[in-house]
């Protein structure tokens, strides 16, 4: 019998530490570009820390920027312990933002080793928030 999938959504805060890391790349006709480390800590029905890299590209139209990156997550996601992978796409068109974040196919381990998922980011106050939609087989 085919084991029945249900989706699980969950929401917490996080707290986001970007560095600035050297690049390989230069800017040119005013765009520059960027690299930074990133360290999260997850807070709530995801209790879990996450390192992973991000490249940028700000234009020299004032709110015109795109980045994307990569990171590994590590923890516990609803009381079942592992690690996956988040992969980031980000564009903003003038102040007009859109963001993709997914879970990179088959890169979850141990109790996640099913997972797949995607997630949205919200920032408020200046506090960072996710909401995280998710499947375990």
């Amino acid at each position: 019998m085919p084991q029945e999938r249900r989706i699980m959504k969950i929401s917490g805060s996080f707290e986001v530490k970007l560095s600035p890391l050297s690049f390989y790349a230069q800017g040119l006709d005013g765009v520059n570009l960027g690299r930074m480390s990133i360290d999260k800590q997850f807070k709530g029905a995801l209790e879990a820390t996450s390192k992973g890299e991000m490249l940028s590209a700000m234009t020299s139209v004032k709110g015109s920027a795109g980045y994307v990156a990569i990171e590994q997550v590590s923890g516990v996601l609803s009381g079942k312990k592992g690690s996956f992978v988040l992969q980031h796409f980000g564009t903003m068109k003038q102040g007009n933002d859109r963001l993709i974040l997914e879970v990179v196919p088959n890169s979850g381990s141990g109790e996640l080793s099913s997972l797949t998922g995607k997630m949205a980011i919200k920032i408020e106050g200046g506090q960072h928030y996710y909401e995280f939609e998710y499947e375990l087989a």
